[in-house]
């Protein structure tokens, strides 16, 4: 959850940015909040490309666990929303499924998924993407970079939250087709990310929490998580995400990321 673009509108409000402190002009709560997402981005532009693997753990609400060991790789898209490719390598009636994501800002995002058991590629529809991605509690909506111009904000308040000081803030997608109503986020005030999110379904009622912690900077400059875990509070459900490996500046390009590179991931 990162990479948050800008636009044009940002512009002057960049400008500002630049010569005074980051909240000290911005005076009402939705400039706050604007303000703070801005800066999160800036924070966290520039690492060009990414790969990781990670091991995702479903929890049904007896407890009862299966696992999944995925690989990604992500590349940062200047203007526009990051591409992602994500491979699973186990358990064995899945190895092979590949995702590819391209995040857009309010146009809708492009996903497909590819199935080797039927050796084709699915595209996911632009208003389906609140169902659970591979049976986790994430949304397909969920695995989209975070684009600054796909929401509204509202600085709400400033609290600790697991010993951390953490802006919260209140975010409403703007944009078409979206599960949720509603996001409100604890963004560290150090690191610049996500501790905690809880997300309120079409009924704004509070559908699921994300706590994320363990965070390590890279390259002196991005921080990112080693542990993520997903709570459905509906379902009683939960997905831990352990993250390793992070790596920057691989060398990946556009090609890697290709409709081809579904059937070409190994």
């Amino acid at each position: 959850m990162h990479n948050l673009s800008l636009n044009l509108k940002h512009i002057s409000l960049l400008v500002i940015l630049a010569s005074l402190p980051l909240l000290a002009v911005a005076e009402t709560d939705e400039e706050k909040g604007l303000a703070i997402a801005i800066e999160a981005d800036k924070r966290d532009t520039g690492w060009q490309n990414q790969t990781a693997s990670l091991e995702m753990i479903l929890r049904n609400r007896h407890g009862q666990e299966s696992k999944r060991n995925i690989r990604t790789k992500t590349l940062e898209v200047s203007g526009d929303g990051d591409k992602a490719l994500s491979i699973f390598d186990s358990p064995r009636d899945i190895k092979g499924t590949a995702f590819l994501s391209y995040t857009h800002a309010l146009i809708p995002d492009e996903q497909w998924l590819y199935l080797p058991a039927l050796k084709r590629v699915k595209r996911i529809s632009s208003n389906n993407k609140s169902g659970p991605f591979m049976g986790s509690e994430f949304s397909y909506e969920d695995l989209s970079s975070q684009e600054v111009e796909k929401y509204s904000y509202k600085y709400l308040r400033t609290e600790k939250i697991n010993g951390r000081e953490a802006f919260v803030i209140e975010r409403k997608p703007a944009y078409k087709h979206s599960g949720y109503t509603l996001l409100v986020t604890w963004l560290d005030t150090e690191m610049y990310q996500p501790l905690k999110i809880e997300f309120y379904d079409r009924k704004k009622a509070l559908l699921k929490t994300l706590t994320a912690s363990g965070h390590q900077q890279y390259e002196g400059q991005f921080w990112r998580p080693a542990n993520m875990s997903v709570v459905n509070h509906l379902t009683k459900k939960s997905t831990d995400l352990h993250w390793k490996d992070y790596r920057f500046k691989t060398g990946l390009t556009d090609r890697d990321f290709d409709r081809n590179s579904l059937k070409r991931a190994r």
